[in-house]
């Protein structure tokens, strides 16, 4: 995935009469901005999804986020360019207070569970049931089954039964964070589970593994997909910015952009308060 100009740069630099004059319509209009928020428990992966799919990379042993991280993409809907405004939000149940901030005013959510723990769905679910009740009555909800990398068999077969042991797993932070904890688990969350669900709840379902990309670039496709850009765009227009419609049949493709910020290794910055675009 190739990486363009990061936001700061970007916005920093205003294009001039010469560069519109040859710019596509599309390239030219301004980005309608969508923000996208990530929840669910500690170590699911929700950090790790992110960066795969703002960076296309992975790291082995990713730090736990503290609070949220923000990080854009820019993803192009045929005639249309879409600027995600993403925020990874910490799983940890200390945070859990701030996540109105970070879901207040999403068009779109990704809840995050591992498909080698039960418990993590269970909790996706109440992730799920907050954001019917309290966000954005239009926002698109996507339930992602994350580590699809670690499953034994595939997305649509049903597990076999959970080993006692992986039932007994520390429920402590620092157990869920360890580096190498999710070694030699098997799925114990059935894809055709989730999926009944998510189809009862009306939300988008995907599996996906970070690790080695599958599903991840899919997941925020079908987002776009499902987004009423028409209404985002007049909205946005009656704030004062300005959005292109999307037309025709959706064909996404990734634009770059990157992370916010010169932060830590994975260039995320982490968001404070008075860096909220909520």
């Amino acid at each position: 995935m190739s990486q363009t100009d990061s936001p700061r740069s970007s916005s920093a630099r205003a294009p001039g009469a010469a560069n519109r004059s040859t710019q596509s319509p599309a390239a030219a209009a301004k980005p309608i901005q969508i923000k996208v928020v990530l929840l669910g428990e500690a170590a699911v992966g929700k950090s790790s999804l992110v960066l795969r799919f703002v960076n296309d990379e992975f790291q082995e042993n990713k730090e736990p986020t503290i609070g949220a991280a923000f990080l854009t993409q820019k993803v192009r809907l045929d005639d249309s360019v879409l600027k995600l405004d993403i925020w990874d939000t910490a799983g940890q149940e200390r945070f859990h207070s701030l996540a109105p901030m970070y879901y207040r005013n999403a068009q779109a959510a990704v809840v995050v569970y591992d498909i080698t723990r039960s418990s993590s769905l269970d909790r996706a679910k109440s992730w799920i049931k907050e954001l019917q009740r309290q966000a954005n009555p239009n926002i698109v909800i996507a339930l992602v089954g994350n580590k699809l990398d670690l499953a034994g068999d595939s997305a649509d077969t049903a597990p076999g039964a959970a080993d006692a042991s992986a039932e007994t797993e520390s429920t402590s932070v620092d157990a869920d964070e360890a580096a190498g904890a999710e070694e030699g688990r098997s799925r114990q969350v059935a894809a055709a589970t989730a999926r009944s669900y998510a189809e009862e709840a009306g939300l988008l379902f995907l599996e996906t593994s970070a690790k080695t990309g599958e599903g991840v670039v899919e997941t925020f496709t079908e987002i776009a997909k499902k987004l009423d850009l028409n209404q985002i765009a007049s909205n946005s227009r009656a704030g004062g910015r300005s959005g292109q419609l999307n037309a025709g049949n959706v064909n996404v493709s990734m634009l770059g952009d990157g992370a916010f910020g010169a932060g830590g290794a994975d260039g995320s910055a982490r968001a404070g308060t008075d860096g909220c675009a909520c």
